[in-house]
């Protein structure tokens, strides 16, 4: 029992990290039509901006002033570079935001170095948050939540209640009208990438402290993310939410299960044999194959639902 309800609180947290870290990328795609190849460069660059202002201004002026900080390079880039480019189609936008994470990963390694920065979580969130059957769940994963939790909640009464959400939702299906209206549609557009990038670079404030912080953080994030938005659904919020909690959950239970895959599967009734399946596979455990079980979701959704769990848009 004690197993189950901590990976369950632990994949809910990772999952929540997931879905704060994605829907910046999903906001972006849906609103844009751009799918942001250096989102998880942004999210590391908040995580190196929150470390930098931290020692500065403390880790709570941090939570607010890196993702901002991020935001405004996601604007200066959309309107000098990705505006410049968004007539001649995606593969162009592909391209120049392709070139754009290789450009952050460089400029971080030359400012900060190549090894990791010691990026501590405030005393506030140091620490076990409760007991339950012996084992802790720390602050830091509980933190984590709580402000996906607000993130998600934020963004939903933007969209969907306010004037602003309206306007940007209008500019995404019909440009000409929003912008007769009186409305800068570019500016929106930039608004939004802004926005997408501030998200990002919140997710790395976050947990670049909980978990580390280092220039390869954005490539181990980067691919998950795109494996996120792709088994939600292309564009659908829900569907990250819902792709985030299930990547999350699943992940964090394997990693927890230390035993053999042939062995797993004698307990489920299953009868299978080394010659079956080779001494390799026989010796792998549960807990070894959990990082590419994401990625084997991954296909059987682009084979069985290639919209996604939620998702209106085929591929």
């Amino acid at each position: 029992m004690e197993f189950f309800t901590i990976s369950l609180l632990n994949g809910i947290s990772y999952g929540l990290l997931l879905f704060m870290l994605s829907s910046g990328l999903t906001l972006i795609f849906s609103m844009m039509g751009v799918l942001n190849f250096a989102h998880a460069s942004f999210y590391m660059l908040g995580a190196y901006f929150a470390f930098t202002l931290s020692g500065i201004v403390g880790y709570w002026p941090a939570l607010f002033l890196a993702p901002l900080l991020v935001g405004s390079v996601g604007a200066l880039f959309e309107t000098y570079c990705l505006r410049k480019v968004h007539k001649f189609g995606h593969v162009p936008e592909l391209l120049i935001t392709f070139g754009l994470s290789y450009l952050i990963l460089e400029v971080v390694q030359l400012v900060w170095g190549r090894s990791s920065m010691d990026y501590r979580l405030p005393e506030q969130l140091e620490g076990p948050l409760f007991t339950v059957y012996g084992l802790s769940f720390p602050k830091s994963r509980a933190f984590v939540a709580l402000v996906a939790l607000v993130m998600m909640t934020s963004l939903w009464l933007v969209i969907t209640k306010t004037r602003i959400g309206l306007v940007i939702q209008a500019a995404l299906t019909h440009p000409e009208t929003v912008e007769a209206l009186g409305h800068n549609v570019p500016r929106v557009f930039m608004l939004v990438f802004a926005g997408g990038a501030a998200l990002a670079g919140l997710s790395g404030v976050v947990a670049g402290n909980t978990f580390v912080t280092e220039p390869s953080m954005a490539l181990s994030m980067g691919s998950i993310i795109f494996v996120v938005v792709v088994v939600g659904g292309m564009g659908s919020l829900p569907g990250a939410l819902l792709a985030s909690l299930l990547i999350g959950v699943m992940e964090s239970f394997a990693k927890g299960i230390d035993v053999s895959i042939v062995s797993l599967a004698a307990q489920a009734g299953m009868q299978l044999t080394t010659e079956s399946f080779g001494y390799v596979f026989w010796k792998l455990k549960v807990s070894q194959v959990a990082p590419i079980l994401p990625y084997l979701l991954l296909v059987l959704i682009l084979i069985f639902r290639p919209r996604g769990l939620l998702g209106t848009r085929e591929g």
